[in-house]
């Protein structure tokens, strides 16, 4: 696991290379370790709070979620950072909600028209940063 922790100056202290500051966010994982069609979990501080985030990508297109289904607060993965794909769509491990990866909407299962949580993320050379916005202060990711 790969640990970052932001200070209020925007420094971050690390085992690897990451980039905090106020106009560019946290480093949270390089786009072509999410493979395309598929998803990533990292979790990263959001707004003082520990959150699983699913990051999801398709082709040139990435996306962040909080890892937290709509319809019973659980998260979706199966085991930490593995997530059931069926026909390109999220499936919850639980009680089998089916969210459109891109979109984070429920289309099938106990939560329909629910959507999870997106947290805004931004690509920059290569990598997914969470925007600066969502006040983060540090990332932890599996690797």
């Amino acid at each position: 696991m790969q640990y970052g922790y932001a200070t209020g100056a925007g420094q971050v202290t690390s085992d690897r290379d990451m980039e905090s500051d106020s106009a560019r966010g946290l480093r949270l994982l390089a786009v072509v370790d999410i493979p395309d069609g598929g998803a990533r979990e990292v979790e990263a501080c959001v707004d003082g709070i520990e959150e699983s985030l699913i990051l999801v990508r398709e082709g040139a297109r990435s996306a962040a979620f909080l890892n937290v289904c709509p319809h019973a607060g659980r998260r979706l993965d199966w085991s930490p950072g593995q997530f059931l794909i069926d026909q390109g769509r999220l499936v919850c491990a639980v009680h089998g909600a089916t969210f459109e990866r891109m979109t984070g909407v429920c289309v099938a299962g106990p939560c329909r028209g629910s959507a999870l949580r997106p947290v805004v993320v931004v690509e920059r050379d290569g990598w997914l940063l969470l925007d600066a916005a969502a006040s983060a202060t540090s990332v932890n990711t599996a690797g």
